[in-house]
């Protein structure tokens, strides 16, 4: 019993690594996007993709990435912690509020590749693959009555490897998934058994196409005590559902998400998540339905319809309705492409991510959605609709109806 809590601590631990180096990743991948890093020239020398670290300051501030300088400092010592960013001279170990240089390891060729972070990107090639995989093994299974997301047998994984080329043997096969499951990357749904060859049921524990708010590394940091990282239970979230809208303390105001109740007020849920619309299952009614608040309170977040009212088809499309249409063209980036459809026919946007590609193309709630790429999505549920998306280009042409204000 003590060993098996000793692997799964070690194991929260790296996850909580893993985590950091994917937010790092994202972070990186924005601020070239971003013009942030570049080459900048200091004391007759050339510094190559590099920032500078007051410009990023005021950059996670103005992106609501941090609420004040202070936190936006630390989150950066983070990354600094995990040898995700560093000085471009190697001086300085601590990461400071002035017009100093530093720079992302991986433009610089100098991130540690230990056996550690080899066998993360391994679990990560193997997600994508898997989540790209038609007849994925990864399902939505029931266990003991407790429905578990992205879940599979270890035999049908072994299987799985051994058809795709991925292991030579079972036998190595199994120490693949045993190494994946030491790191964080996999576990049994139940969190009771290290893993087998045989039909006990496992789970890929991270999402890596969800989209990280670097606010989450600090809070997550904060719980690895003793007990390492505090872990959610699968009840407790839905990592495949292409958003993810969390319910956080009333201070924490940079909502990546904001969404219309029943009333004329808007509400923000945070901190939400954009992913990249690739699920591979949804709830019945397209939000997960528990999240975490700290390590020692769960509450439910099911966020009530935008939609005061149903409206048929028929009304939507009758003569004088209080409609106007709009063509919308969305292009999603890495990140997917920022907006939650719900409704059983007709459907519409419940959320929108403020930073996202759909915010940009004009993408609001209470909008109803009509046409995808030329093609009529009136008739259809959201299962329907989300799927021709996530089957499509990155270029999405949404024909909507909005109502009239």
């Amino acid at each position: 019993m003590e060993r098996t809590s000793s692997i799964r601590r070690r194991a929260m631990a790296r996850q909580h690594k893993a985590e950091v180096m994917i937010a790092g990743e994202q972070l990186r991948l924005r601020l070239h996007d971003g013009k942030l890093i570049k080459d900048r020239r200091y004391h007759l020398r050339t510094y190559p993709n590099c920032f500078v670290a007051q410009e990023l300051i005021d950059w996670l501030v103005s992106h609501k990435e941090a609420p004040d300088r202070g936190t936006a400092m630390c989150l950066m010592q983070h990354l600094m912690d995990h040898d995700i960013v560093h000085h471009v001279c190697d001086k300085r170990p601590v990461f400071k509020d002035a017009k100093l240089l530093y720079r992302f390891r991986k433009d610089d060729g100098t991130f540690p590749f230990n056996t550690e972070v080899k066998i993360f990107m391994r679990g990560q090639q193997l997600y994508e693959h898997l989540i790209g995989d038609k007849n994925s093994v990864l399902q939505l299974r029931e266990e003991h009555g407790v429905a578990y997301q992205r879940s599979f047998p270890g035999c049908q994984l072994i299987d799985w490897l051994l058809q795709n080329g991925e292991a030579e043997s079972r036998r190595r096969g199994i120490e693949l998934c045993r190494a994946l499951q030491e790191h964080g990357i996999i576990q049994h749904v139940a969190k009771k058994h290290e893993f087998f060859d045989s039909g006990l049921l496992y789970q890929f524990c991270i999402n890596f196409r969800r989209r990280r708010r670097l606010s989450e590394l600090l809070n997550e940091s904060k719980q690895d005590n003793g007990e390492g990282v505090a872990a959610s239970t699968p009840e407790e979230n839905h990592p495949d559902s292409p958003f993810i809208l969390r319910k956080s303390q009333p201070q924490e105001s940079n909502s990546a998400f904001q969404s219309v109740g029943s009333s004329t007020d808007m509400k923000q849920l945070t901190p939400g998540r954009r992913g990249s619309l690739n699920s591979l299952k949804l709830h019945a009614d397209g939000f997960p339905s528990l999240v975490q608040l700290s390590s020692t309170s769960v509450a439910k977040c099911n966020p009530k319809s935008v939609i005061g009212r149903i409206f048929s088809c028929e009304e939507l499309l009758a003569p004088g309705a209080p409609f106007i249409k709009r063509v919308l063209t969305v292009i999603g980036d890495a990140l997917g492409w920022g907006f939650v459809i719900r409704g059983m026919a007709p459907c519409y946007v419940q959320a929108v991510d403020p930073g996202s590609p759909a915010a940009a193309a004009g993408v609001r709630v209470r909008q109803f959605v009509c046409q995808v790429n030329g093609q009529c999505v009136l008739y259809l549920d959201y299962k329907t609709v989300t799927r021709l998306v996530m089957t499509g280009s990155r270029t999405v042409v949404l024909e909507v109806l909005e109502p009239l204000e």
